[in-house]
This record gives structure tokens, sequence and C-alpha cells, in this order.
């Protein structure tokens, strides 16, 4: 589906974003590894978060829609069932590298995952490896890519030093750790802590310490359950974000952002925001907080003049999705903006610093790919033109956005992959429009 957003007059209005997908994907995970059923208001009904639903459905959990909420009821810690099929995770990267944590402990079961062409590109053998060292087996299309299979084992607590800090990794061996006596996971720079924050609310035994120059020693214990009577998930910051960027890019516009999810391991985008001069007014999370909730607020954005920007690696985990739209807002800057330390961006959905780099070049902006990043020179303009989004939920609604800041619109090509993420966005554009 491809669709043409043509340059807008200032956006105006009140939206709430739809509901977290990390989140809600967690949520849906944990909940089936709970001992009594667990209520989830705010589910985010989308392509990523449906592939869970239907992957838990499977493994034996019964998935009831209640009202506006799901009810989970899941067979406990040691109760998934074998699955006499492939598990199929879709195009949810998340989903693939999370579960494996909790399959690797149903010993004497073996489960096998698959996806689509876009998550047969992407390699898991950063869970591989550690979920080997805690005694788990791991059989992979070429060593490292899927269809994968987990056989479960009886695990051991491990010391794991995160060569990459990756939120999906990091929570994996969590989820892992649950079934030893103690597993610690060592990250130098922080990512984002939603797992850690609902274990600990089911009754984990987990915690964390401050660890040099910016990281965390999180440990985690053998847990015999876990209780979870709701989770109410938020707003998802990283959907916000290209509704952000639209109000900070259209000359005079004006928006409120509802009920969008705060927790200061997600607003990294936003401190990079206010070093560029943009004006974006919330609540937020102070850094290095840790608790059991998840923090929520209002967001007031207005348009306003941008000053180009560095962002670092150890920066990178806390904006690791709003990145490309760093990009985006670098070609209106005055100066050059840089990302550095970003390598993880090409084991995305896509190659996402080859592809914002030739669909924004494509655009009329003066940019560059480096090895770990990109480099931009404001021009303080795009001219417009045709984005492809190769499947690619966040390059679908980076397209967009450039479209309604550019001079002669933008046609963005498979505008429907935004669905995994956003399926209402083009109606919430329209709305603001």
């Amino acid at each position: 589906m491809n669709v043409r957003f043509e340059p807008s007059g200032p956006l105006r209005g009140t939206i709430r974003p739809p509901a977290d997908k990390s989140i809600s994907h967690r949520a849906a995970i944990i909940g089936a590894m709970a001992s009594e059923p667990v209520r989830i208001r705010n589910y985010l009904d989308a392509a990523d978060t449906n592939a869970t639903l239907a992957a838990i459905r499977v493994l034996g959990a019964v998935v009831e829609v209640q009202a506006e909420e799901l009810v989970i009821r899941g067979g406990g810690l040691l109760g998934a069932q074998e699955s006499p099929g492939v598990i199929d995770v879709g195009n949810a990267g998340t989903l693939m590298r999370l579960l494996p944590g909790w399959l690797a402990f149903q010993s004497g079961m073996s489960f096998t995952l698959d996806g689509d062409a876009s998550i047969r590109r992407r390699p898991i053998d950063r869970i591989a490896e550690p979920l080997r060292l805690m005694g788990a087996r791991i059989d992979a299309h070429q060593g490292r890519f899927s269809p994968f299979t987990v056989h479960g084992e009886h695990l051991h607590g491990i010391d794991y030093d995160m060569p990459v800090a990756s939120a999906q990794v990091k929570s994996c061996i969590l989820i892992a750790g649950l079934s030893t006596p103690r597993t610690a996971v060592i990250e130098r720079a922080p990512s984002r802590d939603h797992t850690e924050r609902i274990v600990l609310r089911a009754g984990a035994p987990i915690t964390r310490e401050p660890i040099e120059p910016s990281g965390y020693h999180t440990t985690i214990g053998d847990a015999d359950e876990l209780e979870l009577e709701t989770i109410d998930v938020p707003g998802d910051l990283s959907s916000a974000a290209f509704l952000i960027a639209a109000g900070i890019l259209v000359r005079g516009s004006r928006l409120v952002l509802e009920g969008v999810g705060v927790n200061w391991t997600r607003t990294g985008f936003l401190r990079i925001l206010d070093r560029m001069g943009a004006i974006v007014v919330g609540d937020l999370e102070p850094v290095g907080a840790f608790g059991t909730e998840e923090p929520v607020a209002d967001l007031d954005v207005s348009s306003g003049p941008l000053t180009g920007t560095v962002v670092e690696a150890d920066e990178v985990p806390l904006a690791i999705d709003e990145l490309p739209l760093v990009a985006l807002l670098g070609c209106f800057a005055e100066g050059e903006t840089a990302v550095r330390g970003a390598s993880e961006l090409r084991v995305k959905e896509s190659d996402r610093i080859a592809s914002v780099v030739e669909g924004l070049a494509g655009l009329g902006a003066d940019i560059e790919a480096t090895d770990e990043g990109f480099v931009v020179r404001g021009t303080g303009a795009l001219r417009g033109g045709a984005l492809d989004a190769r499947g690619d939920h966040r390059l679908a609604m980076l397209g967009a956005v450039a479209g309604l800041a550019s001079r002669e619109g933008v046609e963005v090509l498979g505008m429907g992959a935004a669905a995994v993420s956003y399926p209402g966005f083009a109606d919430d554009v329209a709305r603001l429009t």
C-alpha cells in the first residue's frame, strides 16, 4: 500500500498514542509464566504483539478478551506445553529474543521458532551464547539465524557481561535466570528496563546496582512462582516520537500527546531533542529511577528552530528506535548532526542505517552513512519525493513525517508496514492536519 503525504499546515490537537509495544510483549510473555490469571489493560493490538499472543496460546496459555482488557491464564514457570509445530514469531524481534529465555528451562522439551523473511535475516547468536552458557542447547540455521530450536534443560546461573547494550538480550537472560539460584547481567550502558520492573512486581528476587561509568549490575534468582494481578500498559513513546517530530518540524504546530510512558530508559530521544532546542514539555521520570510501576505523562509539543547535535554510543540504547527521527530532524537543523556507535541499527527490521540514509538522501537530504551511524548536514528543508519503507514500520512512519515537513510531499511505498506497531498512524496524522 502506497500513501502520499503532502506538505502540511500547522498540526493541532490531542492524541493518545497506541499502547507500548515493548511492554505489551513482556506483559504477555510474563503473564503466561504466572501462576494465577493476569489482567492486561491497554494491550497493543498490532501485528507484532498479536504474534506474541498467538505464540503463548501455542504454548498452552489461555487468552481471553474481556471488555478493554486481556486475561491471560498460563501454566506457571514450568508450565509451557511442547509445540508440535513451529512457533511463528512473524516480524516480532522482541518475541524472537525474549521467549527463548522461558523455553530454555522447560527441561526435556524442544521448541522451534521461525518468522518472516525479515526475521530470518536477524541474528539470534546474542541470545544463543548466554543461554548455551547456562546449559541450554540451541540449534540455529547457519549457527545464528532462524529457524532455530531451543532444547530445554536444567539451567545454572552465570555472570554475563553484555558485549553490546541490548534490552532484548538482557531480558532473555533475566527470564532464564528465574530458574537458577543466581544469575547476573552486567551492562556497561543502561538499556530499557521494562522486564526488570514487571518481574520485580511479580515477586521475583531481583536487585540492581549502578556500576561505572553509567551501567548496572542486575541480579536475579530462583522464583518459585510469579504473581501479577494487573498490568497497565502506557502509551508508546517510540510511536509518539513520530508525532513529536512532526509537531516540531511543521511550523506553527501545537500537539498534546496523552498517557505516554516516560520511563527514563525510554526518554533518551526527548533528552536529545532538548539539546537540539526542541520544545517538549512533560513530567518525566528522573534518570536512574527504578521501581515496579511505569511512569506516565502528557507531553506538550510545539514547533521551533533546531541546532545540530552529536549522539554518542552511550545514548544509543536509550533512543534506539528513535534514531531515524534524529536523522530527519538533523535535515532541518542548523549545522551538523551525527549519530555514533549505533551498529545495532543494522540488525533491525531493515538495515536502518542504510535504509534511512538512502531514503532521506532520495528526498534531498545531505546525509551520509558511517560504519556505526550517520552524519547529516542541515539544509533547513527537504525537497520530497518517494521513500521505500522496505517492510520496516519505523521507516514507513519516518517517510510520512518527512512528507508533512517537505516542500513537495513524500509518497511512502509500503505504508502498510506501520501496522506492526501503529496501525492507526495515518488516520491520526489526518486528524492532526
